[in-house]
C-alpha cells in the first residue's frame, strides 16, 4: 500500500479543546499512530492539520521500512454485560 491508500482508511482521530500556559487551542491526534499529533486555533484547523501530519507520519514510516498500522474498530467487543438484582438472577 502507498501513502494515499493509507490516507483513505478510517483512522480514529481525537480532537479536544486545550487551555494551558500557551493559550487556548484544539489538539488532534491519531489513535493508531504513536506520536502523530497536531493542533489548530479552531476545530477545523486542527482537523485539517492532522491530515497533513498523518501524511508525513505515514511517508516516514514507509521510507524507513516500518509497518503502518491499519485502523482498528475496538468499539464493539461482541460482549453484552447486564446487571440485575440477585433476586431476579436466582
Amino acid at each position: 500500500m502507498n501513502v494515499q491508500d493509507y490516507m483513505k482508511l478510517p483512522y480514529n482521530i481525537v480532537i479536544r479543546h486545550v487551555t494551558d500556559d500557551s493559550g487556548s487551542y484544539y489538539f488532534a491526534k491519531v489513535q493508531e499512530f504513536d506520536g502523530c499529533m497536531s493542533d489548530g486555533e479552531t476545530v477545523e484547523d486542527a482537523y485539517n492539520n492532522i491530515f497533513e501530519a498523518m501524511q508525513g507520519w505515514i511517508e516516514t514510516k514507509l521510507e524507513v521500512g516500518f509497518n503502518v498500522p491499519v485502523p482498528t474498530d475496538n468499539q464493539y467487543s461482541g460482549k453484552f454485560v447486564l446487571r440485575l438484582p440477585k433476586s431476579l438472577h436466582k
